[in-house]
């Protein structure tokens, strides 16, 4: 019987997409740098991406991360841009300054809480997401929010999910279940912790590294039929 619930944040319960795409317009505005079009948004998210799945891997930390995404975007559009610091900290701030809930993802979470141990795995940094939690309400919902910065390990290593157990305590593995977007932090993660894994997978993507899923679901509401049934 399923009781305790890993909810990963970015990309499953709230849209990265859209607040990605918020923070860099609000940032190249505060340091006037012109207009940044859809395509340099997306040629950026590949980037960013790139370097997370770096992190993921244990191939680089998280500083080299949050610079060398940054450093690698402005020169690939030729931008010349120094203060790589300053702009990655205002996008940090910046990317907590509006909530952009995925669809049914507050419901889902709101219908859940007394019922179930609710708990936020993130790898993302402290600022950013401790001001999107609060801003979208879901700091009032969960028991508690692991945030990679803050445990000194990012998913999916098992000493970020044994530093969650340790803090939570009593923690059955057949009775817990993360829930996230990523193959790579969250399934992978759960995998590596021996807990059960569902797969929020909005955009039908293939599972091409054979990663265990023990359920996979389009919309978050679809969780609340997966625990009645369990």
């Amino acid at each position: 019987m399923i009781k305790t619930l890993l909810w990963d944040i970015d990309g499953t319960l709230l849209d990265f997409s859209k607040a990605e795409e918020y923070g860099i317009r609000k940032c190249f505005d505060i340091f006037g740098l012109g207009e940044c079009t859809d395509e340099m948004l997306s040629r950026y998210s590949k980037i960013n991406r790139k370097y997370w799945e770096m992190l993921e891997r244990g191939e680089i930390s998280k500083p080299q991360v949050l610079r060398g995404r940054f450093e690698e975007f402005f020169n690939s559009e030729n931008i010349n841009f120094d203060k790589i610091d300053e702009f990655n900290l205002e996008y940090q701030m910046r990317l907590g300054d509006k909530s952009f809930p995925c669809d049914n993802a507050i419901e889902t979470v709101t219908a859940l809480k007394s019922k179930y141990n609710q708990y936020a795995v993130t790898n993302g940094t402290i600022i950013a997401q401790k001001r999107k939690l609060n801003q979208s309400g879901l700091i009032n919902i969960f028991d508690d929010i692991f945030i990679s910065d803050e445990i000194g390990h990012e998913k999916p290593s098992v000493e970020f999910f044994k530093a969650v157990q340790e803090k939570i305590g009593k923690f059955n593995k057949n009775e817990v279940m993360i829930i996230g977007d990523s193959l790579s932090s969250d399934m992978l993660g759960g995998n590596n912790a021996g807990i059960l894994c569902c797969w929020y997978n909005p955009h039908n993507a293939v599972n091409k590294n054979n990663i265990k899923i023990d359920f996979e679901i389009n919309d978050i509401s679809e969780i609340l039929n997966i625990l009645k049934d369990n």
